[in-house]
């Protein structure tokens, strides 16, 4: 018996914790799926069987699925929970490059790709789906395409800007994207399409640019347009964190006081001259 809870969703991407229950040695009937994945075990471990190769999945192995692929699984173990991230093709291309048909099916997760995965676990619960969350797929792909490609070198779409003049000429094309609220600035992925740019490129020539991520950025700025308001005598946070873009409420808050060690609350009063009263 399997079982999936949806964990997050972006543009061309969905993360699933899939829990499988099974219990058999067999080989289970051919699975078809239409999508690009990327699968790692979170506990337990079990057989997959892709074209006519068999492989144990377990903590410390991961795999890369195409659409089309016939799959068979096997759980001589019992139960087992994986992360399962699904990419749609065009999503696929954009991180992977022309390196795409050399990746290596299985992919050995070391102590880096585990971290990336927790991270990524981590920015799925943060109600950022368009930053944090798409930061953490970055970081997670990056670290197992790394992997999956160690002995052929990294997909030409990982790599930052050469030119440290084309490396600031996207940031700051990015950062006036953002200021500006244009459309494409809602999410990483649709910025980095405006830009013309991987997704990879953009959040490595950021970084390194800037000293912190797009995420941070894009959260500073509006961080800053909240002070505003509350100095201006904005009351309702629920409309605030809407009106700014952020999941609810509570997303704002925790956003807020990771910036500035304080509440929105908190900063109306120190705005209003009530700290002093």
């Amino acid at each position: 018996m399997r079982s999936n809870r949806r964990l997050g969703i972006g543009p061309g991407f969905t993360v699933d914790a899939v829990t499988c229950a099974d219990d058999h040695r067999g080989w289970s009937q051919v699975e078809v799926h239409d999508d690009y994945r990327l699968v790692l075990v979170r506990s337990g471990r079990f057989g997959r069987m892709a074209g006519g190769v068999a492989a144990l999945a377990d903590p410390t192995m991961a795999y890369l699925g195409v659409p089309g692929e016939e799959e068979r699984f096997s759980h001589p173990s019992g139960g087992d929970v994986c992360t399962a991230l699904s990419l749609s093709p065009t999503l696929w291309r954009s991180m992977t490059g022309d390196g795409a048909g050399r990746l290596r099916p299985t992919v050995y997760v070391d102590a880096r790709v585990e971290l990336a995965h927790r991270a990524f676990l981590r920015a799925a619960k943060s109600g950022d789906a368009g930053y944090a969350l798409a930061e953490g797929l970055l970081g997670l792909l990056g670290a197992t395409l790394r992997q999956a490609s160690a002995d052929l070198g990294p997909p030409a779409a990982m790599a930052a800007p050469r030119s440290s003049k084309a490396r600031g000429r996207l940031v700051s094309a990015a950062r006036e994207a953002i200021i500006a609220d244009h459309p494409a600035a809602e999410g990483l992925l649709s910025l980095a399409e405006f830009l013309g740019a991987s997704p990879y490129q953009l959040s490595r020539a950021f970084t390194r640019e800037m000293g912190v991520s797009l995420t941070h950025y894009r959260n500073r700025v509006r961080v800053g347009r909240a002070l505003e308001r509350l100095e201006n005598g904005a009351a309702g946070l629920a409309e605030l964190a809407a009106e700014l873009g952020f999941a609810d409420q509570a997303h704002l808050t925790r956003t807020v006081r990771s910036h500035l060690g304080h509440t929105p609350t908190a900063l109306r009063r120190l705005l209003s001259g009530g700290a002093r009263q």
